[in-house]
């Protein structure tokens, strides 16, 4: 039995996350961390699950007082970073879906992980198909170089472009020679036309009510073009992927950054 801590427990990954961990038989939901109703039980706080769950609002409290193997970081970056970093003074493995982490985040984190070899995993996409579709969309960069992402979210998502934009990016420049998309003496008429540059691949981001978590991943050649897309219709499309992180993380010890290397 795992036992396992959310934070950010009312926010609506945090809200799935907390029922995937009430619902699944080896899980047990030992505490969540709120920035409110400290003391409190989550039946006691009508926005959250009815279950005997006690609510912290600091996360060390939390730690020297409940037994926990795994934390559910699903905040803020800022706010991620440090609960990572409390994890793993108190040997809790931390499972964190926020996205926003700067490549120098990433090394600071691997280098406390790997120092008191404990496992650690952050996702900036759970969604199964999400990992797919990045694999996917490297194994064709290989053959069709010329290609452009197209992310689209809900407009209260803070970060632009998306962590999962941003991480597919990374893997096709991996296999990719870098080349800038368009005509060499193309000019944008209206700044930001052509989305963000990432080493000549361009990214561009929308935020619109409605949405949730989408991207399509353009690949142009001659003659032919292929379009590789990923729908996330809820939030429920992430906690097959969270599931299978809080497995792995207990049998490992380094930091991974993004699912695709726990997924053959």
């Amino acid at each position: 039995m795992l036992k396992i801590v959310v934070a950010g427990p009312r926010g609506n990954m945090g809200q799935e996350a907390v029922k995937m961990v009430a619902n699944e038989e080896a899980f047990e939901l030992v505490a969540v961390v709120d920035i409110e109703h400290n003391g409190l039980k989550m039946k006691d706080v009508p926005s959250m699950l009815p279950l005997d769950v006690p609510i912290f609002e600091d996360m060390n409290d939390c730690f020297q007082q409940v037994n926990a193997d795994i934390l559910i970081d699903l905040t803020a970056p800022e706010a991620g970073k440090k609960h990572m970093k409390i994890a793993f003074e108190n040997g809790v493995r931390p499972v964190v879906g926020t996205t926003g982490f700067t490549d120098e985040d990433v090394k600071e984190l691997s280098d406390i992980a790997e120092d008191k070899k404990i496992g650690a995993i952050i996702a900036p996409n759970f969604a199964v198909g999400a990992i797919l579709m990045m694999k996917f969309s490297q194994m064709a960069a290989r053959y069709l170089p010329d290609v452009e992402i197209i992310e689209q979210h809900h407009d209260r998502k803070l970060d632009a472009p998306s962590g999962t934009a941003v991480k597919t990016a990374q893997m096709i420049t991996e296999v990719r020679e870098k080349k800038s998309q368009g005509h060499p003496d193309e000019k944008e008429t209206l700044q930001g036309a052509r989305g963000a540059d990432f080493d000549g691949l361009h990214i561009h981001s929308v935020r619109l009510p409605g949405l949730v978590a989408h991207q399509e991943v353009i690949f142009g050649g001659v003659g032919q073009t292929l379009k590789i897309r990923h729908d996330s219709l809820n939030r429920e499309s992430f906690m097959p992927g969270v599931k299978l992180a809080c497995e792995t993380v207990m049998k490992i010890d380094v930091l991974v950054y993004g699912l695709e290397h726990i997924i053959e």
